[in-house]
């Protein structure tokens, strides 16, 4: 447990933590209702980061929880090769973009397998909206 503690809140692991935190803290605020959960939807341009019709809080809490995840996971691993403390700061600091950059690829694939499964009508449908009016509605009338 030892290990853990220590790749969460060691250098460069605390970073992801805090951000980690800060998501749970989001959530958290958005089940007590004090936020929405679309809050930061009109600030971020998510189709420039691959994950177009998506709500950004979520992908974002993806990419955080992943790639805090695979860092912990590969910190760890990289305690137990035995490397020698200039090397295991270095592979600990290059292993940081790496887990954020599996992450972020995990997190499209995972939104885009979601967008591809829904039909074309749902996302109107949940966000209060009304749904698209079939062609044979509109001809035959």
């Amino acid at each position: 447990m030892g290990e853990f503690a220590g790749a969460a809140f060691g250098f460069p692991g605390l970073v992801l933590t805090a951000a980690f935190v800060a998501a749970i803290g989001f959530w958290v605020l958005v089940l007590c209702r004090v936020v929405a959960p679309d809050a930061f939807d009109g600030d971020v341009d998510s189709e420039a980061w691959g994950l177009a019709g998506t709500s950004v809080a979520p992908a974002a809490s993806v990419v955080i929880a992943a790639g805090w995840a695979f860092h912990l996971a590969g910190t760890v691993l990289l305690g137990r090769a035995g490397l020698s403390g200039a090397w295991f700061l270095l592979l600990s600091v290059a292993l940081l973009p790496c887990a954020l950059t599996l992450s972020w690829l995990l997190t499209r694939r995972l939104f885009g397998r979601r967008r591809r499964s829904a039909p074309s009508g749902a996302h109107r449908c949940a966000a209060g909206g009304v749904p698209p009016e079939p062609e044979s509605a509109r001809t035959a009338g």
